[in-house]
């Protein structure tokens, strides 16, 4: 049996031709991290901290999905929103913050056949293994957490 390491390596390169463009290389895909024109930027991308916000909600819909397979629950496709309250008083550099997500309310709505408790019970693994969502928790940021289904609209 082949057993799988506990620990990997997660590698990217960014390219940055301007002061707010990054193009990074992962695997076999490139994609650009900009800011709007608005800031100097050429909008060809979403912000690092979209980008963020981004990798909480893929990572919500990827540990969800596989946490429901385990639980044998059909939550079917998922939609997730995102919304923080940002300090940006950190990236105008007008003082350093400790907390720059101060919170993040993440609402979920299933798809599937699920009940609103089963959809509990998968909500409930994924604030174990999310490691995204922990990582926010870990900053200090306050995640309020809405999971629905079709019955309860």
């Amino acid at each position: 049996m082949l057993r799988e390491k506990n620990t990997v390596k997660l590698a990217l390169s960014a390219d940055c031709p301007s002061h707010s463009r990054a193009d990074i290389q992962v695997r076999d895909l490139t994609f650009q991290i900009d800011e709007p024109l608005a800031r100097g930027g050429t909008n060809l991308g979403p912000t690092p901290t979209d980008t963020a916000l981004a990798a909480l909600a893929g990572c919500t819909n990827v540990i969800a999905h596989k946490c429901a397979a385990t639980l044998g629950i059909d939550i079917g496709c998922l939609h997730v929103d995102v919304t923080a309250d940002f300090d940006r008083r950190g990236v105008t550099l007008a003082e350093e913050v400790d907390v720059p997500f101060e919170a993040l309310t993440l609402d979920v709505h299933a798809s599937g056949k699920c009940t609103p408790e089963e959809l509990e019970r998968v909500a409930t693994e994924v604030a174990k293994f999310c490691p995204v969502s922990k990582l926010f928790r870990a900053a200090g940021t306050h995640i309020s957490e809405r999971w629905w289904t079709e019955q309860q609209q």
